[in-house]
Protein backbone atom coordinates (compact mmCIF):
# COMPACT_ATOMS: atom_id res chain seq x y z
CA UNK A 1 0.00 0.00 0.00
CA UNK A 2 2.84 2.13 0.98
CA UNK A 3 4.37 1.63 -2.89
CA UNK A 4 1.22 2.26 -4.42
CA UNK A 5 0.80 5.81 -2.56
CA UNK A 6 4.42 6.78 -3.48
CA UNK A 7 4.21 6.12 -6.99
CA UNK A 8 0.56 8.07 -7.02
CA UNK A 9 2.39 10.64 -5.64
CA UNK A 10 5.69 11.24 -7.79
CA UNK A 11 3.04 10.64 -10.73
CA UNK A 12 1.01 13.70 -9.28
CA UNK A 13 4.29 15.98 -8.80
CA UNK A 14 5.25 15.34 -12.63
CA UNK A 15 2.06 16.24 -13.77
CA UNK A 16 1.78 19.58 -11.45
CA UNK A 17 5.15 20.39 -14.17
CA UNK A 18 3.33 22.61 -17.06
CA UNK A 19 6.95 22.51 -18.30
CA UNK A 20 7.44 20.30 -21.49
CA UNK A 21 11.07 21.20 -22.08
CA UNK A 22 13.95 24.02 -22.20
CA UNK A 23 15.32 24.72 -26.26
CA UNK A 24 16.98 27.37 -27.73
CA UNK A 25 16.69 30.05 -25.05
CA UNK A 26 12.95 29.37 -24.57
CA UNK A 27 10.43 27.22 -22.59
CA UNK A 28 8.22 24.80 -23.87
CA UNK A 29 4.90 24.29 -22.19
CA UNK A 30 2.70 21.42 -22.46
CA UNK A 31 -0.26 22.96 -24.14
CA UNK A 32 2.42 24.28 -26.76
CA UNK A 33 2.80 28.09 -25.69
CA UNK A 34 6.42 29.22 -25.19
CA UNK A 35 8.51 31.42 -22.79
CA UNK A 36 11.33 33.96 -22.38
CA UNK A 37 12.79 35.17 -19.77
CA UNK A 38 14.88 38.22 -19.39
CA UNK A 39 16.68 38.93 -16.41
CA UNK A 40 16.74 42.68 -15.36
CA UNK A 41 18.92 45.09 -13.57
CA UNK A 42 17.55 46.84 -10.46
CA UNK A 43 17.10 50.68 -10.30
CA UNK A 44 17.77 52.81 -6.89
CA UNK A 45 15.08 54.57 -7.44
CA UNK A 46 14.74 55.77 -4.01
CA UNK A 47 18.28 57.68 -4.37
CA UNK A 48 16.91 59.57 -7.15
CA UNK A 49 15.84 63.05 -6.86
CA UNK A 50 11.44 63.96 -7.45
CA UNK A 51 12.46 64.46 -10.75
CA UNK A 52 14.57 61.80 -11.90
CA UNK A 53 11.60 59.29 -10.41
CA UNK A 54 9.02 60.84 -12.30
CA UNK A 55 11.19 60.53 -15.50
CA UNK A 56 11.39 56.82 -14.18
CA UNK A 57 7.74 56.35 -13.91
CA UNK A 58 6.63 58.14 -16.98
CA UNK A 59 8.76 55.73 -18.96
CA UNK A 60 7.68 52.83 -17.16
CA UNK A 61 4.20 53.64 -18.16
CA UNK A 62 5.40 54.19 -21.32
CA UNK A 63 7.05 51.16 -21.77
CA UNK A 64 3.31 49.08 -20.52
CA UNK A 65 1.48 51.23 -22.65
CA UNK A 66 3.78 49.96 -25.76
CA UNK A 67 3.26 46.49 -25.34
CA UNK A 68 0.93 44.12 -26.97
CA UNK A 69 1.22 41.42 -25.35
CA UNK A 70 1.03 40.44 -21.95
CA UNK A 71 4.01 39.93 -19.15
CA UNK A 72 4.92 38.59 -15.69
CA UNK A 73 7.22 40.36 -13.14
CA UNK A 74 8.93 37.76 -11.20
CA UNK A 75 11.45 38.90 -7.56
CA UNK A 76 13.39 36.49 -6.68
CA UNK A 77 15.05 36.20 -2.93
CA UNK A 78 17.51 34.08 -2.82
CA UNK A 79 20.65 33.69 -0.13
CA UNK A 80 24.01 34.84 -1.24
CA UNK A 81 26.87 31.56 -0.85
CA UNK A 82 29.83 33.20 -0.15
CA UNK A 83 31.83 29.63 0.47
CA UNK A 84 33.94 30.46 -2.69
CA UNK A 85 34.79 34.04 -1.61
CA UNK A 86 36.09 32.48 1.45
CA UNK A 87 37.67 29.96 0.52
CA UNK A 88 39.59 32.42 -1.89
CA UNK A 89 40.74 34.52 0.98
CA UNK A 90 41.71 32.18 2.41
CA UNK A 91 44.25 31.00 -0.47
CA UNK A 92 45.21 34.78 -0.89
CA UNK A 93 46.27 34.62 3.32
CA UNK A 94 48.23 31.61 2.89
CA UNK A 95 50.11 33.13 -0.19
CA UNK A 96 50.70 37.11 1.55
CA UNK A 97 54.27 37.27 3.12
CA UNK A 98 53.79 40.46 4.59
CA UNK A 99 52.31 39.83 8.75
CA UNK A 100 50.70 43.05 9.44
CA UNK A 101 48.71 42.70 5.88
CA UNK A 102 48.31 38.42 6.73
CA UNK A 103 46.87 39.34 10.18
CA UNK A 104 44.60 42.34 8.20
CA UNK A 105 43.03 39.60 6.22
CA UNK A 106 42.48 37.30 9.36
CA UNK A 107 40.46 39.95 10.63
CA UNK A 108 38.24 40.89 7.54
CA UNK A 109 37.72 37.09 7.25
CA UNK A 110 36.85 36.57 10.51
CA UNK A 111 34.20 39.32 9.94
CA UNK A 112 32.95 37.81 7.15
CA UNK A 113 32.51 34.55 9.31
CA UNK A 114 30.31 36.53 12.04
CA UNK A 115 28.58 38.03 9.62
CA UNK A 116 27.34 34.99 8.13
CA UNK A 117 26.43 33.40 11.03
CA UNK A 118 24.44 36.13 12.53
CA UNK A 119 22.83 37.51 9.33
CA UNK A 120 21.45 35.88 5.82
CA UNK A 121 22.89 37.61 3.22
CA UNK A 122 19.85 37.85 0.73
CA UNK A 123 19.95 38.83 -2.82
CA UNK A 124 17.28 39.91 -5.71
CA UNK A 125 17.07 39.35 -9.04
CA UNK A 126 14.08 40.75 -11.39
CA UNK A 127 13.37 38.19 -13.59
CA UNK A 128 10.47 39.57 -16.84
CA UNK A 129 8.87 36.75 -18.22
CA UNK A 130 7.21 36.89 -21.95
CA UNK A 131 5.07 34.34 -23.23
CA UNK A 132 3.73 33.33 -26.99
CA UNK A 133 0.54 31.60 -26.96
CA UNK A 134 0.01 30.33 -30.61
CA UNK A 135 -3.29 29.66 -32.02
CA UNK A 136 -3.34 25.76 -31.25
CA UNK A 137 -2.96 27.40 -27.86
CA UNK A 138 -4.69 30.07 -27.34
CA UNK A 139 -6.08 31.21 -23.82
CA UNK A 140 -9.15 30.34 -22.57
CA UNK A 141 -11.92 31.45 -20.23
CA UNK A 142 -11.67 29.65 -17.55
CA UNK A 143 -14.19 29.44 -14.60
CA UNK A 144 -13.47 28.44 -11.14
CA UNK A 145 -14.93 25.13 -11.44
CA UNK A 146 -13.04 24.52 -14.41
CA UNK A 147 -10.14 25.51 -13.09
CA UNK A 148 -10.02 23.30 -9.93
CA UNK A 149 -11.37 20.55 -11.96
CA UNK A 150 -8.20 20.64 -14.28
CA UNK A 151 -5.90 20.82 -11.38
CA UNK A 152 -6.48 17.57 -11.06
CA UNK A 153 -6.18 16.64 -14.30
CA UNK A 154 -3.07 15.73 -16.23
CA UNK A 155 -1.94 18.62 -18.49
CA UNK A 156 -2.44 17.69 -22.29
CA UNK A 157 0.66 17.74 -24.46
CA UNK A 158 0.34 19.06 -27.70
CA UNK A 159 3.38 18.24 -29.81
CA UNK A 160 4.58 21.36 -32.07
CA UNK A 161 6.23 20.64 -35.84
CA UNK A 162 9.76 21.99 -36.26
CA UNK A 163 8.71 24.67 -38.68
CA UNK A 164 5.71 25.85 -36.78
CA UNK A 165 8.29 26.24 -33.88
CA UNK A 166 10.73 28.17 -35.90
CA UNK A 167 7.84 30.38 -36.38
CA UNK A 168 6.69 30.73 -32.41
CA UNK A 169 10.26 31.22 -31.60
CA UNK A 170 10.91 34.09 -34.15
CA UNK A 171 7.70 35.95 -32.61
CA UNK A 172 9.01 35.30 -29.09
CA UNK A 173 12.47 36.82 -30.18
CA UNK A 174 10.46 40.11 -31.74
CA UNK A 175 8.75 39.99 -28.30
CA UNK A 176 12.11 40.15 -26.49
CA UNK A 177 13.50 42.41 -28.42
CA UNK A 178 11.22 44.73 -27.99
CA UNK A 179 10.40 44.26 -23.91
CA UNK A 180 14.62 44.92 -23.95
CA UNK A 181 14.24 47.98 -25.50
CA UNK A 182 11.30 49.13 -23.23
CA UNK A 183 13.54 48.18 -20.20
CA UNK A 184 16.70 49.66 -21.43
CA UNK A 185 14.83 53.43 -21.64
CA UNK A 186 14.02 52.90 -18.28
CA UNK A 187 17.90 52.91 -17.28
CA UNK A 188 17.37 48.60 -16.97
CA UNK A 189 20.17 46.63 -18.17
CA UNK A 190 18.01 43.49 -19.55
CA UNK A 191 19.84 40.15 -20.42
CA UNK A 192 18.00 37.05 -22.43
CA UNK A 193 18.58 33.90 -20.38
CA UNK A 194 19.76 30.86 -22.23
CA UNK A 195 19.44 27.43 -22.47
CA UNK A 196 21.69 27.15 -19.59
CA UNK A 197 20.74 30.04 -17.29
CA UNK A 198 16.87 28.44 -17.87
CA UNK A 199 17.88 25.39 -16.73
CA UNK A 200 19.65 26.26 -13.37
CA UNK A 201 16.82 28.53 -13.02
CA UNK A 202 13.94 26.20 -12.84
CA UNK A 203 16.03 24.05 -11.18
CA UNK A 204 17.09 26.24 -8.20
CA UNK A 205 13.77 27.21 -8.11
CA UNK A 206 11.73 23.58 -7.55
CA UNK A 207 14.80 22.31 -5.89
CA UNK A 208 15.63 25.27 -3.50
CA UNK A 209 16.96 22.74 -0.86
CA UNK A 210 19.10 21.08 -3.10
CA UNK A 211 20.22 23.53 -5.56
CA UNK A 212 22.53 24.76 -2.77
CA UNK A 213 24.35 22.01 -2.66
CA UNK A 214 24.41 19.88 -5.76
CA UNK A 215 24.93 21.92 -8.99
CA UNK A 216 23.96 20.81 -12.63
CA UNK A 217 26.42 20.35 -15.24
CA UNK A 218 26.49 21.66 -18.52
CA UNK A 219 23.79 21.22 -20.61
CA UNK A 220 25.89 20.67 -23.03
CA UNK A 221 27.56 17.45 -21.50
CA UNK A 222 23.56 16.43 -21.28
CA UNK A 223 23.08 16.17 -25.32
CA UNK A 224 26.55 14.18 -25.82
CA UNK A 225 25.82 11.02 -27.25
CA UNK A 226 26.07 8.23 -24.64
CA UNK A 227 27.17 5.34 -27.44
CA UNK A 228 30.02 6.21 -29.58
CA UNK A 229 31.46 4.28 -32.34
CA UNK A 230 34.76 2.03 -31.46
CA UNK A 231 37.33 0.83 -33.42
CA UNK A 232 37.36 -2.58 -35.49
CA UNK A 233 34.17 -4.08 -37.10
CA UNK A 234 31.50 -6.12 -35.57
CA UNK A 235 29.88 -9.53 -37.21
CA UNK A 236 26.75 -7.86 -39.38
CA UNK A 237 23.97 -9.81 -38.37
CA UNK A 238 20.05 -9.60 -38.67
CA UNK A 239 18.71 -6.70 -36.68
CA UNK A 240 16.55 -7.94 -33.56
CA UNK A 241 13.21 -8.59 -34.89
CA UNK A 242 14.21 -8.55 -38.47
CA UNK A 243 13.15 -11.14 -40.84
CA UNK A 244 15.86 -13.91 -41.70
Amino acid sequence: MAADTSAHTNKSTQNSLLISEIKDGMVVMHDGSIRGVILGSAVNFDLMSQSEQEAVEYAFQGFLNSLHFPIQIVVKSQKIDLSNYLEKLQTLRGEQPNELLGALMDDYIANIKDLLDEANIMDKRFYIVVPYYPPTAEQKNITLISGIKAAFEPTPVITVSEDDFRKYKQELSHRMALAINGLTQIGIRALSLGSQELVDLYYGWYNPDTAANEKLIDIDQIKTPVVTKGQGSAPRGPLPGAPV
